[in-house]
């Protein structure tokens, strides 16, 4: 941590009980035991990952925050991106995937929560907006009312002009809250753009850039 508050960037510390096999066990585990909280059988792919990155210009960025980061795959992706002075944490609701993300990124913050608290985790870190926001929540599986609750806590906290960057699921389309999220989401930000599909990601997925 540097005096103003910023959080020293590490790459992550990787070894034999930290490969991504490992990840696709617990991420499947977990999804078993909870699948509407999960919502997914795999981590993201790293590809997924950087065209969530490339999708924003993260050179001016102050403060970033990654919701639902699982066992940090995008993370590691999002960290080298940022500037030195940038400020950055992570919400992660789910106990086992905080543990491992921990493990993963010791000098970097997770708070273990839900992202409709933002605005009560700012507010304890002296936040007053954020810039970009990175998310790997499952919305597809959420009901309407969460849906709602972590969109109407984004969107004060986001600087005008910021973004929400997401990702649904090809198949998600079709179901009755992929789609539901989908009409959603012009509810609350002024633009919302998708890119075209990430074939190589499990299930096949695209990226979803919002803005306020």
């Amino acid at each position: 941590m540097t005096r103003s508050g910023a959080v020293t960037k590490a790459q992550p510390k990787t070894g034999a009980t930290d490969s991504h096999a490992q990840h696709r066990y617990r991420f499947l585990k977990e999804f078993l035991s909870g699948p509407s909280k999960i919502g997914a059988v795999a981590p993201s792919s790293p590809r997924l990952c950087r065209k969530m990155v490339e999708m924003v210009d993260l050179s001016a960025a102050r403060v970033v925050v990654e919701y639902g980061p699982g066992t940090g795959v995008c993370t590691d992706v999002i960290i080298p991106a940022l500037p030195r002075a940038s400020r950055f944490f992570a919400v992660e609701i789910n106990p086992s995937f905080a543990q491992i993300w921990r493990t993963r990124h010791p000098t970097q913050k997770l708070f273990c929560e839900s992202a409709a608290h933002i605005d009560r985790i700012c507010k304890q870190e002296g936040i007053e907006q954020i810039d970009e926001i990175f998310s790997g929540l499952p919305w597809a599986s959420f009901p309407e009312r969460l849906q709602r609750d972590i969109l109407g806590a984004t969107l004060p906290m986001l600087r005008p002009g910021g973004h929400l960057v997401t990702f649904a699921y090809h198949v998600g389309t079709i179901t009755p809250a992929g789609r539901r999220f989908a009409k959603l989401m012009p509810q609350f930000f002024s633009r919302v753009e998708r890119s075209k599909v990430v074939w190589r990601n499990l299930p096949p997925a695209f990226v979803i850039r919002c803005t306020k």
